[in-house]
């Protein structure tokens, strides 16, 4: 008997091992798909809103920039920013026109120009991705834009609606899309903004509001407006494939917001079928369910679980540039030039909260790519002594690509300009805030607490952006000096020389023996706050002065820096347009926070900086613009209102099997320069994950060391019965 169940037992073993091949186990994809052009990521925040009017975050764009195509785009490979056509054949035509609608010469001054035209041309025969919109029946009329409460219960989900159609872009579905930021239903964040420059766009918001009140009345909340009806001022159309946008003034940043999803086309059929009743409460809508003409169509929609891009079978084709940076061909970045894009078929993305399951997954190579949580940086990321960034042995063994690229953000510790102490414009507050500037080590606060990811600003321009200088010429003379080839911080004697000119000798007033006693406000945060705020401190002793630091709820902080009662603050912005106008506003004077309520934290006024800024916002790109520019940051250096802060670096990572690329923080649809080869990822699926059956074996055999003293007692015992009887 004994012999019979090991036998049995390892007949098992044998066919259990059989059975097995090298696939690995713990692949949480379809095995169908494990050679299909797919290309695996993960999100942690679920999307609020994929409607083109009213989304405006970076999770959401993540899917809104690969669905809709606005007029225009950024180059995908070159710095500065730059802007390219899209679905548009050129970038817009801009004519300054006077108050009585005459054209005015490209150069006449800004009191004279009364409107500007953008005039938008878009390409024949481009069409949208295949939607129950544009269904229609034999005869012609729409399937299903005039559905019963019957009808519609059948329809759960948009997958349900069998039937689809398409049709072509046309300028029309741009004008509607205008059109749509003033609806009351949208709610667009940029509405207020859009009506202080489109001509008519305030007065058309109140229109709406009337109208669809009517139209609630009527039909209840969900009721369609139609938009087609109520015309816009400012925004025309010529034919087909062109149309107009009139701005009040002059608006050079405008084109900007033509490359974003704003101002990308909606079809008048869409909105007419979500508005149906009851539509809104299956949630199907321009929240979750976009239509549009770009590379991708979102086809599958579970934000709690998984979310899915596939290629648009109806899109008009791109292909990769051929053009790009000095250096981008050296790198390997033009060697898809002229390939006809999307490269991807699908993209999957999961719900994965928590960074290490995310992190784990990435190293088993289920996800294509990366970023790097703080708890991950070590095992992710070395940094040499000059301070670059490289991988670590166990990731480079893997073939794992870095990128990195510094964001178009800035952040930075300000000073309350209308304080007595720490504001102000004489030389002597000015030398106190340079003192300190110098005092505080960016440098070492980005190796301490970024992991080294930032650079220390020298002014207010990040890099990619116009105005941003590199090298000797872009260093900030009252920060740094050169030495040796790089910027090289001022000595910590230079910041108590200053101090000194600054009446504050030792960190003491030299008029009352007081000691200087400075309050930073800011945000209550994380447990790695305690750490920051001493460092911060101590950066403040190096020359005497004491700081006193001050961690509020972030309600009582925003209410301190609306009434100025804050000496010290630490702040931040993100860009909305890769112009330096959008980071120099910021030290704009009628921008002040306290007296205007604007973004200018620091409430710096300077009427040489807000004459300089008024003239060069509305000046074209180019030398002249430039150096109106390095001007104003030349003045804001002298006079300190920032200590410089920091501009934060991306860092990103891909699998060996995915092609390089460049990071573009402006680009919203860069997913369609993506490429990928599922051959090499399948082979090291399979090597990285190797299913392991010696712990089978182990078990089997415990299970043998466990059961064999059993069954011989069994069969003892067995035995010595029968011999009794």
């Amino acid at each position: 008997m004994i012999r019979t169940v090991i036998a049995i037992t390892c007949l098992g073993l044998i066919v259990s091992l059989t059975g097995c091949d090298e696939q690995p186990r713990n692949n949480p994809y379809p095995r169908q798909d494990e050679l299909a052009n797919i290309y695996y990521s993960a999100f942690s925040e679920s999307p609020k809103t994929l409607d083109p009017a009213r989304s405006y975050s970076a999770d959401e764009v993540v899917f809104t920039g690969q669905i809709y195509e606005p007029p225009l785009q950024y180059h995908f490979l070159k710095r500065p920013y730059t802007l390219e056509p899209l679905t548009a054949t050129a970038l817009p035509t801009v004519t300054l026109l006077d108050k009585q609608g005459n054209v005015l010469d490209d150069n006449a001054a800004d009191d004279k120009v009364a409107y500007s035209r953008y005039r938008i041309h878009i390409k024949p025969g481009i069409r949208y991705q295949p939607h129950p919109a544009f269904a229609k029946d034999a005869e012609g009329q729409y399937r299903y834009h005039d559905l019963s409460q019957q009808a519609l219960h059948h329809f759960s989900q948009l997958e349900d609606f069998t039937e689809t159609g398409s049709r072509e872009l046309v300028a029309d579905d741009y004008i509607y899309e205008i059109k749509r930021l003033a609806h009351p239903r949208a709610q667009s964040p940029i509405l207020g903004l859009m009506e202080q420059y489109i001509d008519g766009m305030d007065e058309y918001a109140e229109t709406l509001q009337i109208a669809f009140d009517e139209v609630i009345k009527q039909q209840g909340n969900h009721g369609y407006l139609d938009l087609r009806k109520y015309p816009l001022k400012g925004v025309t159309k010529i034919d087909d494939y062109t149309y107009d946008v009139v701005l009040k003034g002059k608006y050079p940043q405008f084109k900007y917001w033509l490359a974003m999803p704003f101002f990308a086309p909606m079809p008048w059929e869409a909105d007419a079928f979500y508005s149906q009743a009851g539509m809104a409460k299956k949630n199907i809508g321009f929240n979750w369910s976009p239509i549009g003409t770009g590379p991708y169509m979102l086809t599958e929609n579970n934000p709690n679980r998984q979310m899915v891009l596939s290629r648009n079978p109806n899109y008009h084709g791109d292909v990769y540039p051929s053009e790009g940076e000095a250096g981008d061909g050296a790198a390997g970045l033009l060697a898809d030039a002229g390939q006809e894009l999307p490269f991807i078929d699908k993209f999957v993305f999961s719900l994965e909260r928590e960074s290490i399951p995310r992190w784990n997954k990435f190293l088993q190579g289920y996800y294509d790519a990366s970023g790097i949580a703080s708890d991950n940086f070590d095992e992710a990321v070395t940094i040499s002594a000059a301070g670059e960034a490289g991988l670590t042995k166990s990731l480079q063994k893997k073939g794992v690509h870095l990128r990195t690229e510094a964001s178009p953000s800035i952040f930075y510790i300000g000073f309350n300009m209308l304080d007595p102490v720490i504001g102000g414009y004489s030389d002597k507050q000015r030398k106190l805030r340079q003192a300190i500037a110098i005092a505080v080590n960016m440098e070492e606060f980005v190796s301490i607490f970024l992991n080294g990811r930032g650079i220390p600003a020298n002014g207010p321009i990040p890099p990619g952006i116009e105005g941003h200088v590199d090298g000797e010429a872009g260093i900030n003379s009252y920060v740094y000096e050169w030495k040796g080839g790089h910027s090289q911080r001022h000595s910590l004697d230079k910041a108590k020389q200053l101090l000194r000119e600054a009446g504050y000798p030792g960190g003491v007033n030299a008029n009352t023996g007081e000691p200087l006693v400075l309050s930073f406000d800011t945000v209550t945060g994380g447990s790695d706050d305690a750490a920051r705020f001493d460092w911060l401190r101590k950066q403040f002793e190096k020359l005497g002065i004491q700081l006193h630091v001050r961690a509020t709820q972030y309600n009582r902080f925003q209410e301190k820096m609306r009434t100025g009662n804050a000496q010290l603050f630490f702040w931040g912005w993100n860009a909305d347009y890769p112009d330096p106008e959008n980071f120099l506003f910021l030290l704009y004077g009628p921008h002040g926070k306290v007296n205007y309520q604007g973004e200018n934290a620091s409430n710096y006024a300077s009427p040489e900086f807000d004459k300089l800024f008024e003239q060069m916002k509305n000046m074209p790109e180019g030398q002249a613009r430039d150096q109106v520019i390095a001007r104003m940051v030349e003045i804001v250096r002298r006079d300190s209102p920032w200590i410089w802060g920091f501009f934060p670096k991306s860092f990103a990572l891909t699998q060996a099997w995915v092609t390089p690329r460049k990071l573009n923080a402006m680009a919203n649809n860069s997913m369609k320069y993506i490429k990928l080869d599922p051959r090499i990822r399948d082979e090291r699926h399979k090597a990285w994950n190797k299913p392991l059956y010696w712990p089978l074996l182990l078990i089997v055999l415990g299970l043998l060391v466990v059961l064999i003293p059993v069954i011989w007692a069994y069969h003892v015992k067995v035995r010595k019965a029968a011999k009794r009887v």
